[in-house]
Formats: structure tokens, C-alpha cells, sequence
């Protein structure tokens, strides 16, 4: 049997800035190191949604720069501030599930936290990684984090919808 793998193709690991999905970066990272492959981070984002789809950005607030700051704190996490020459981190404009999907097609391996920011607390799959681990054109590794990491991520969401936020910047 032929392996026809691409010998150069990335792990990739989608990055929200939750606890899962740090983890999910520090378990790529390992594979990435025992598989002598490139590993990418990707963190997608796309602009909040208002009433009637009108939606006014605070004045100089850049989501691709946001989600950059979360590539960025990710990475100084997961590889104490030495980020090595192997890792590579793109921000991407999108919806999530499908962005890390078309991604997938180059990839050796997709890797995602169990579950983001978003929706219910307590899911044991987010809808990202429940669409990517049926869709992606690669194997799916899915990462749940430790439960301390859980409870601080809960924790912080409680702390973000007491205080009423909306999850668009400046709430």
C-alpha cells in the first residue's frame, strides 16, 4: 500500500481563547513535535450580528486584531513565551465551523477544543467541533480541557452575562 500523504502537510488547531481550546493547542503541539509536522493556529472570526443586520463597530476595534491577541496569548500559554519556528498562526474572517472545514482539505490532522465560548455551559461538544468532526476532510482530534479549566471558563461566562454582555466588543 502507497501512503499519499503530503509529508509537509500541518496539524491545524482552531483557537477561541477558551480553555479547551488552549489545551487543544498544547495537545497539537505535541503531536506536531512526535509527527515532525508543521502545526498552524487558526482563529476565525467574523463580525457581530445586530437587529436588521446593521451592526456599527466602536471606533478603531478590529476583530482580526482581536483574534489575534487570542492566537497570541494562546501561544505564550502553550510554549512559554518561545514560540518555535515550527508553529505558524493565521487569523481568518468567517464562520468558524466552516472556515477549519475548507481548511481541513490540506491539513494531516484538525485539532479543536471540545467546546468555545459560545451557547450552553455544561455541552460536551460546542457546534464547531460537532461539525467539524462530521465534515472535515482530515482525522478530527477533539480535546476536552481539564476540569479546572471548565469551571473557570464557566465561571468567567457567568461573570460576562451578570454583567450583560453580548459577547460584541465593549460589553
Amino acid at each position: 500500500m502507497t501512503d499519499t500523504r503530503n509529508p509537509q502537510a500541518p496539524i491545524l488547531v482552531g483557537i477561541d481563547g477558551s480553555a479547551a481550546s488552549v489545551e487543544a493547542l498544547h495537545r497539537a503541539a505535541e503531536l506536531a513535535l512526535g509527527l515532525d509536522r508543521p502545526l498552524e493556529g487558526i482563529a476565525v472570526w467574523e463580525l457581530p450580528h445586530a437587529m436588521y443586520d446593521v451592526y456599527y463597530p466602536e471606533p478603531g476595534w478590529s476583530p482580526a486584531g482581536d483574534a489575534q491577541q487570542v492566537l497570541d496569548a494562546a501561544a505564550a500559554a502553550v510554549f512559554d513565551g518561545q514560540t518555535p519556528d515550527w508553529y505558524t498562526a493565521s487569523t481568518r474572517k468567517g464562520k468558524p465551523a466552516r472556515v477549519l472545514i475548507e481548511a481541513s482539505a490540506g491539513a494531516e490532522m484538525l485539532v479543536l477544543g471540545s467546546r468555545g465560548h459560545g451557547g450552553f455551559v455544561g455541552l460536551m461538544l460546542g457546534s464547531v467541533s460537532m461539525a467539524c468532526a462530521a465534515h472535515a476532510q482530515c482525522p478530527v482530534l477533539i480535546v476536552h480541557p481539564s476540569k479546572e479549566a471548565s469551571h473557570a471558563d464557566a465561571r468567567a461566562a457567568d461573570a460576562h452575562s451578570a454583567a450583560g454582555g453580548s459577547g460584541a466588543p465593549g460589553s
